[in-house]
């Protein structure tokens, strides 16, 4: 039966239950914090990877960038979330804000690649400043992860979002200040320098207080120990020594060393469940995008492009729109088989590699879908799997939880790094040895 006119569709009814049922009463000062949050700490990635090509000139790999931009970013998530519960999070946010600043500052004050004084000191300079802005955004995302506990799922679907508009925002920004606007690549690069203050009025001004968030020391991590004791005394009895009582220094060093067995603990359980699936994915998704995406070329006149430099920047500006997409439905889609969408990406990446060798797509179009429903899936899976963290895990590990497993979009990031070197060299070498030499015109 159709609905009387001016009637709600029982479709719309059932939206607006589950959007409430998810959400809950939604504070739009969280909403906008920790979209914010997600937006300014990812968006310098973003821009420094869409600056490669003005930062080292084209003798230097691309992917050089890519590393320095991540391998650092990738270290702190892997050893943070065991140590970094000492330091309030209103210090977390203050020394994010300092890194990432100065190391835009020295990537922007350095001479760029077209000014005839760069050599190698001036590119070591860039890739330090790369290095602080990069150890910056993995602490800053360990962190707001972490934070989201304290705020519920909004701020999870707030940050998602976030995180998911600063591909679009940070590629769209670059080449509006250096193509539409003119502007030089070092005051573009000082402009965005800047950007990161926009975390202390999210933070301290934006985000409504809550006495763990902004104060928080090590007490949740003793208080998330003690849930914990007895299955580390089931792993551990045997081997653990007993602390003289009457030597406070050894005490605390068995303290410490029992504190990082409970946390490496809580990160094992976590590995086959979050972290496999979310490494599966990122290893998959950025393999085609550094490795197979530049080599993805058909002649100009079956595309809608002018130049084969073209295909690239198309083909992520696609990408990120997907990636935006799904990780702004946290909402709206629920997603459990984690495993699914990470071997569909595998997938992705076996029918593109082929394609890349055994042209059989028959046209540009097919590639865009493929490439648009690639970014879905990427990110589908790191939405849903600290959805399923902060709805499966119990609340005392929750926080350590969330950090800990972010640690796997990094290594799977760092991982398809040094797959992309060599699956573009050998992909561009297979199509210049089979008469396809599109991909040096690049």
């Amino acid at each position: 039966m159709l609905p009387m006119p001016g009637a709600p569709s029982s479709s719309w009814v059932l939206f607006r239950q589950r959007l409430s049922t998810m959400l809950g009463h939604v504070d739009k000062r969280v909403v906008g914090s920790f979209w914010l949050f997600g937006l300014i700490n990812n968006v310098l990635y973003v821009i420094i990877l869409s600056s490669a090509l003005d930062l080292v000139g084209p003798a230097v790999p691309k992917s050089l960038v890519l590393l320095f931009d991540v391998v650092p970013s990738f270290l702190v998530k892997l050893t943070a979330p065991y140590y970094i519960h000492l330091v309030p999070y209103n210090l977390r946010i203050l020394a994010f804000v300092a890194l990432s600043t100065c190391g835009m500052l020295l990537v922007a004050l350095s001479p760029s690649a077209a000014d005839p004084n760069v050599n190698g000191g001036s590119i070591s300079v860039k890739m330090l400043g790369v290095i602080l802005a990069s150890i910056s955004s993995g602490g800053g995302e360990l962190s707001f992860l972490g934070l989201t506990h304290f705020y519920g799922p909004s701020s999870l679907a707030a940050w998602g979002s976030g995180t998911g508009g600063a591909g679009l925002v940070g590629s769209g920004a670059y080449v509006l200040a250096t193509s539409a606007l003119g502007l030089s690549v070092r005051t573009s690069l000082l402009a965005f320098s800047f950007l990161p203050v926009i975390m202390l009025f999210s933070f301290f001004v934006l985000l409504p207080a809550k006495p763990k968030s902004h104060d928080y020391i090590a007490a949740a991590q003793h208080d998330a120990d003690a849930d914990t004791e007895s299955l580390l005394n089931d792993a551990v009895e045997d081997d653990r020594p007993a602390s003289p009582p009457m030597l406070s220094q050894a005490s605390q060093s068995s303290d410490t060393w029992h504190n990082l067995k409970v946390n490496f603990l809580r990160a094992k359980r976590l590995f086959f469940p979050y972290m496999l699936p979310l490494l599966l994915v990122y290893v998959a998704e950025y393999t085609i995008n550094q490795g197979v995406a530049p080599t993805l070329l058909f002649p100009l006149d079956e595309t809608p492009f002018e130049h084969y430099r073209s295909f690239y920047p198309t083909y992520n500006a696609i990408y990120q729109l997907g990636v935006f997409i799904s990780r702004s439905s946290l909402p709206f889609v629920t997603i459990h088989a984690l495993y699914l969408p990470s071997l569909l990406q595998c997938l992705n990446l076996a029918i593109l590699a082929m394609h890349a060798m055994f042209p059989f797509l028959p046209n540009i179009w097919i590639v865009f879908a493929i490439t648009f429903w690639e970014g879905l899936l990427g990110g589908i899976v790191y939405v849903s799997t600290f959805r399923r963290i902060g709805e499966e895990v119990a609340e005392n590990d929750r926080e350590f939880s969330l950090g800990a497993t972010s640690v796997s979009d990094s290594g799977g990031i760092c991982i398809a790094g040094f797959l992309g070197m060599a699956v573009e060299t050998g992909l561009c070498g297979w199509q210049v040895a089979h008469g396809r030499d599109w991909c040096t015109r690049l």
